[in-house]
């Protein structure tokens, strides 16, 4: 059973699914796989410690008390910045990443944030699929992240009135 919980930024599972993370996106940026330095960097410059308190929160999915997906987000001024939206390969498909970006919705909901947005690349194509299929809109970019080229925003509509969410909820067949 996949449990969702968020978790400290430091404990031993958030690292690992982290830097698995990271592995995945350095080496699709590469286009070869990463080395252990190369993801050490990546690290480096993208850290997760912010992930915590007022600051942010980060949401670990498990299965056999595995790490097998995440997703941080981070709070300011009244929006919340999805990162480190992930699923393990081999667990892609059985509904993983919508259950993570539901309870990343949830906690944004919980301290009245009504938008939530983030940024990726075109070539992450099934992360892309998701967040549409979940109600994120195309938006002009709101940031100069180097290795983004496509921004994605939700909050025009009231929660949950996506077509996933409310297929989820028995309200509309898929």
């Amino acid at each position: 059973m996949v449990m969702i919980e968020p978790v400290s930024p430091d404990a031993p599972a958030a690292s690992t699914i982290v830097r698995a993370y990271m592995l995945d996106v350095a080496s699709r940026w590469f286009n070869r796989p990463a080395t252990a330095r190369e993801v050490d960097q990546a690290l480096l410059d993208e850290p997760c410690d912010d992930l915590d308190g007022d600051a942010g929160v980060l949401f670990l999915a498990t299965e056999d008390d595995q790490p097998i997906g995440c997703v941080g987000v981070q709070f300011t001024a009244g929006v919340a910045e999805l990162t480190k939206v992930f699923t393990l390969p081999a667990h892609r498909g059985r509904g993983v990443g919508s259950r993570l970006l539901r309870a990343a919705e949830e906690a944004c909901r919980e301290r009245g944030i009504s938008t939530v947005r983030l940024d990726t690349r075109a070539e992450l194509g099934e992360a892309c699929a998701l967040y549409e299929r979940l109600g994120f809109e195309s938006v002009d970019a709101f940031n100069d992240e180097p290795y983004s080229d496509r921004w994605y925003s939700k909050g025009s509509r009231p929660w949950g009135t996506s077509v996933d969410d409310r297929a989820a909820r028995g309200r509309l067949r898929p």
